[in-house]
């Protein structure tokens, strides 16, 4: 999820589509947020493991 945040906001700033932009800095928090809480060792969602 981190990735593809990563991956949609550059490909928004490069080409100024402000969609694209915003859904990769969504992605890119949520993506956060879970890395967070996995590394944490909690159970995400009921799993313990995102593979």
């Amino acid at each position: 999820m981190l990735i593809l945040g990563l991956v949609l906001l550059l490909l928004g700033f490069l080409l100024s589509v402000p969609i694209l932009w915003t859904i990769g800095i969504i992605l890119l928090i949520v993506g956060a947020v879970l890395f967070l809480l996995g590394s944490t060792g909690r159970a995400v969602g009921g799993r313990r493991h995102w593979f």
